[in-house]
């Protein structure tokens, strides 16, 4: 099919202010936030209603027409953009945001997969409620994205990843056809649960047009500190007397590098240095209660540290006594993302391990890139209560411009990472997904059977490949 044939059929299915075709009204979604990916369209359709996405479907799917679902466009793997081809249809869901049903008493709120982030964790606590979903993209990204991509964020310690936070979801299969399966329930043990293939699935296998949600009590109680120790060792035994000590109330338990801390101090906005001299390890720790106040909880943080004081292992502390100084220490940690991309080139590995091998694998990789890639320095900001690190090999930007190579010093680097966490039984990919720059780890890391039951997944509900072609599974067959 002509492109021209292309765009008469979707101004036609979804009306001409939903369809955009010119250059200059595309060029902001055919390229990822991080400029690192791009590719071609033949147009961008903006449905706003779950029927609209199923006609779309249902065409495409029945004209071989190749479909890119896209939410905020906050992947960092090359998933929220379309291929190279220019002859596809964008499917951008930023209109389909509206909140549904909101239901404190349920605990549950049901909303379009267009609603920003935000925006949810804002109606939530309107009610009282907590939607604990929490990453840095949370002002733009959506949480059609977030579901897609089962994302995880700086609260996975105490919630889960957004898998674990979603009750039901409604999704338009590859030939159109619409599955509403937004329940609300707690419990259902009546047949398979078709929601998990869904999430994580990043668009391959169908568009989740909406979903329900859980929520939780509003956290009355807040305390937040950052921990100043020597060692990587030293943090990870912090971190498991946290846990233990605060079972139900660690929410939060993030670990950034010296490399990294002074980063974002020197990039991004509105940072300050809370410790008079940059440990080499910070832990970043936040404890969250449903009752009391945050000032007892802050006393009761500051009693269990008292022991690791005494014997050195925690060498300076910070706890926020305020809403403001709490804001000021999360800074550091959530514009980390922003301030690398000022610093220089950073390929980032979003690897996981079990979280006793963190010391282990920081160990090994830093031997490894000091070995193979002497001009790079390790920076390294992650989620240490899951045993998820963003480990981050960070270039000049003059030395990168001199790399004539680069999708090669890019490969190989990642490899010597992932030989490292796939040994220590790790990942790697934690959080990110895979869209299209880790298709060829799944064949290299992952179990061939558990590929082979994934092909098969697609193949039945994308016979044709239409959904997101060429992300997450290598070589996809094409039903004839």
């Amino acid at each position: 099919m002509n492109a021209n044939s292309l765009i008469a059929a979707m101004k036609e299915l979804v009306g001409n202010a939903n369809v955009v075709d010119t250059p200059s009204d595309m060029e902001p979604h055919l390229i990822d936030w991080r400029k690192r990916h791009s590719g071609k369209a033949a147009c961008i359709v903006f449905p706003g209603t779950t029927a609209q996405v199923s006609a779309v479907l249902a065409f495409c799917n029945d004209n071989a027409v190749k479909v890119f679902p896209q939410g905020g466009n906050t992947s960092v793997c090359g998933g929220s953009v379309p291929d190279s081809s220019g002859a596809s249809v964008l499917l951008n869901m930023r209109k389909m945001n509206r909140i549904i049903e909101l239901n404190p008493r349920n605990n549950s709120m049901t909303v379009e997969a267009g609603c920003v982030l935000a925006d949810i964790q804002a109606a939530a606590l309107e009610v009282d409620r907590l939607f604990p979903l929490t990453l840095g993209a949370e002002g733009s990204c959506q949480i059609g994205g977030n579901i897609a991509t089962n994302a995880g964020g700086t609260n996975v310690l105490r919630f889960g990843n957004t898998r674990d936070l979603i009750l039901g979801v409604e999704v338009v299969l590859a030939d159109g056809r619409i599955w509403n399966g937004l329940r609300s329930l707690r419990k259902n043990n009546s047949g398979y649960d078709l929601k998990n293939l869904f999430i994580g699935s990043e668009g391959t296998l169908g568009v989740v047009t909406a979903a329900t949600l859980k929520l939780f009590p509003r956290p009355h109680a807040i305390a937040t500190a950052m921990l100043g120790v020597e060692t990587v060792s030293a943090a990870v035994d912090e971190g498991l007397k946290l846990q233990a000590a605060f079972p139900g109330e660690l929410v939060g338990l993030e670990l950034i590098s010296q490399s990294e801390f002074d980063i974002s101090l020197r990039h991004a906005a509105n940072t300050r240095n809370p410790f008079q001299h940059t440990p080499n390890w910070t832990v970043l720790v936040e404890l969250a209660a449903a009752t009391g106040t945050s000032e007892s909880l802050a006393d009761r943080l500051t009693e269990a540290l008292n022991d690791s004081f005494s014997n050195g292992a925690v060498q300076d502390a910070v706890i926020a006594s305020n809403e403001q100084q709490r804001g000021e220490l999360w800074r550091i940690r959530h514009h980390v993302t922003e301030a690398n991309g000022r610093e220089g080139m950073g390929l980032t590995h979003d690897i996981a391990v079990p979280t006793y091998r963190i010391p282990d694998f920081v160990e090994r990789a830093g031997r490894a890139l000091a070995e193979h890639y002497p001009t790079a320095v390790p920076v390294i900001v992650g989620h240490m209560g899951d045993g998820n690190l963003h480990y981050i090999a960070m270039f000049t930007h003059e030395y990168w411009a001199s790399v004539e190579d680069k999708a090669a010093v890019q490969l190989k680097l990642s490899h010597l990472l992932y030989d490292i966490s796939a040994e220590m039984g790790g990942t790697f990919s934690a959080e990110h997904g895979i869209g299209s720059l880790h298709v060829a780890e799944m064949e290299m890391y992952k179990d061939a059977a558990e590929v082979a039951l994934m092909r098969e997944f697609k193949q039945l509900l994308d016979p044709r490949n239409t959904m997101n072609p060429g992300r997450v599974l290598p070589n996809a067959a094409v039903a004839d």
